[in-house]
């Protein structure tokens, strides 16, 4: 029998901790849902993984923050006592989460008090993927990933050594941003352990597990659930994105400057993104659309707002491959700061087609809330008509 796939609930992403506490001082009442959605087709049913998806949310609900846990996020200085001592008395409520099979489709929903469920969403995903995985053959994919994991290794130290002849303004820092889809929890530890070895490029992760385990840095700020929950939050729905970053502003007053741009599009959070957010967050996050396009948009608006863009930090989170980090970053390394969160193809590149998993926020409070990508297929909402309505207010083409 195998052991159960989280251990400890610091293996999640820091974004999800960072949200948290936000939700919890603003808006403390709001009620949502949480839908997991598979993009792609699986070699096989996920519905057949149901008895041991409902296995391990049991398993995840009897969990606790330790003391330990609780002293290592005590002293990241961005989290306040009183989000610690919630954490203390906190563990995941079993009936707030159902996992059921509809036909071949693994159905999951969270739904409830939203500071009771959004901390679940990685730690579904986690679970789906790594019980997926666990049929296929275990020491080929583990071979192939570390074949492919030394190509990566060896690929940024080389550039390393080219940049040394030729050095640019910025340097080159990618992060690990790969809990939610990654192969398994031990592939994951093992690439993280590798890249800070090996890679002084390797700045930190996003599974705050991880990041304490290895003294690494913990990476992240919001998703775009955060600015999502804001469409029904009461505000005038044209200032929804304006409400949340003032919100996320009054919270950490400095600290955990990176906005993500893309939950209504690039055009609508610039036209919203003026020179107060401008000059209060430290860079933005890219996560939908052509990143080139997207980053020469992000630096006309600095420059039309004239702020320096080399205070300014880019961050490219996208399906990411080490190549296309490094050709980002080549574009732009001498007027920006950058850095590049790469996920799958970090902790589930095996030779093995991933899952294209998510588990998005489709309620608050009752209503829709939507994200409208700047890419084909990653818009999500399950009202037609409340998306119909957010493309109008914000001249956003349908795709």
């Amino acid at each position: 029998m195998n052991d159960p796939i989280i251990t400890s609930l610091l293996q999640t992403d820091l974004y999800k901790i960072t949200m948290w506490q936000a939700m919890l001082h603003a808006h403390p009442a709001t009620q949502a849902e949480y839908h997991f959605v598979c993009r792609n087709t699986p070699a096989y049913p996920l519905a057949d993984l149901l008895d041991e998806v409902n296995t391990e949310l049991d398993h995840l609900c009897t969990l606790r923050f330790t003391d330990e846990d609780l002293a290592y996020l005590g002293g990241l200085r961005y989290l306040k006592s009183d989000f610690i001592d919630f954490l203390r008395i906190f563990s995941f409520h079993r009936p707030f989460i159902t996992a059921t099979a509809v036909g071949d489709e693994l159905k999951i929903v969270a739904k409830g008090p939203q500071v009771h469920v959004m901390g679940l969403e990685i730690f579904v995903l986690a679970i789906v993927n790594e019980l997926y995985f666990r049929r296929f053959d275990r020491a080929a994919a583990l071979a192939e990933g570390r074949r492919r994991l030394a190509e990566k290794v060896a690929l940024v130290r080389e550039f390393g050594a080219e940049s040394s002849a030729r050095p640019y303004t910025h340097p080159f820092e990618f992060f690990d941003f790969g809990v939610r889809r990654r192969f398994c929890g031990a592939w994951q530890d093992e690439v993280v352990a590798t890249l800070k070895r090996d890679v002084p490029q390797f700045k930190g992760t996003s599974n705050i597990y991880l990041a304490k385990k290895h003294t690494l840095v913990p990476i992240g700020t919001m998703a775009h659930e955060w600015l999502q929950t804001f469409q029904a939050l009461g505000v005038q729905l044209r200032r929804f994105q304006k409400a949340g970053l003032e919100t996320w502003t009054q919270e950490y007053r400095g600290d955990l400057g990176i906005a993500v741009t893309d939950t209504v599009g690039m055009d609508a959070f610039l036209a919203d993104f003026d020179l107060y957010f401008a000059k209060l967050f430290d860079g933005l996050r890219h996560d939908s659309g052509d990143p080139i396009e997207w980053g020469e948009k992000a630096l006309a608006h600095y420059a039309g707002l004239r702020i320096d863009a080399h205070t300014k930090r880019l961050v490219f989170s996208d399906g990411l491959t080490v190549p296309t980090s490094l050709a980002i970053y080549k574009h732009f390394a001498d007027r920006v700061q950058t850095g590049f969160g790469i996920g799958t193809n970090l902790t589930n590149d095996m030779g093995l087609e991933p899952l294209g998993i998510v588990m998005k926020l489709v309620t608050c409070n009752g209503q829709p809330v939507a994200k409208l990508s700047d890419s084909p297929g990653k818009t999500l909402c399950d009202d037609e008509t409340f998306l119909s309505y957010l493309r109008q207010v914000f001249g956003h083409p349908a795709k």
